[in-house]
């Protein structure tokens, strides 16, 4: 394959087992600030997507809930793709450190008995919301977490 600039398009996504929270990419700027972003896979690619409305409200809850866990989230954004969102820190790297805020950040999802933000005002779609879509997708990614470190099937992949 053609190097190409968008790290994920380098990423054979055939090799890869969801789920998984991989570094993605660093960035340092000019004047020393680093930014992590990380791949976090809740969905196999190409077999698995998460459905628009339960991915949507997925994404503002742990968009707000992530920041009681760090004050060095960047943002939380999903991909493109349905399978799974990118969290970007700055001046963080401690792997298993962002595990634990994704890991709290989806038990806040889980209690939660509402989506922040989920109003004309505030959001740009607010007819496509599903609680109960984020409450299972936070729980089908919690039940695996002794998996989230294995990107591969193949350790030399």
């Amino acid at each position: 394959m053609k190097k190409m600039n968008v790290e994920s398009f380098n990423l054979d996504h055939t090799k890869v087992v969801a789920p998984y929270v991989r570094l993605a990419g660093e960035k340092t700027g000019a004047k020393g600030d680093t930014i992590r972003k990380y791949d976090i896979r809740f969905k196999q690619p190409n077999k698995e997507h998460m459905e628009m409305p339960g991915l949507h409200s997925l994404e503002h809850m742990m968009a707000e809930h992530s920041r009681n866990h760090s004050d060095d989230i960047v943002d939380i954004g999903p991909m493109g793709c349905q399978t799974g969102f990118y969290m970007s820190l700055i001046n963080h790297d401690d792997y298993e450190d962002v595990l634990n805020i994704l890991e709290n950040t989806l038990k806040d999802v889980i209690e939660a008995d509402e989506v922040p933000a989920c109003n004309e005002v505030q959001c740009g779609w607010a007819a496509s919301h599903s609680l109960e879509g984020a409450h299972e997708l936070a729980r089908e990614m919690l039940a695996k977490r002794d998996e989230w470190q294995q990107v591969f099937a193949e350790q030399n992949a």
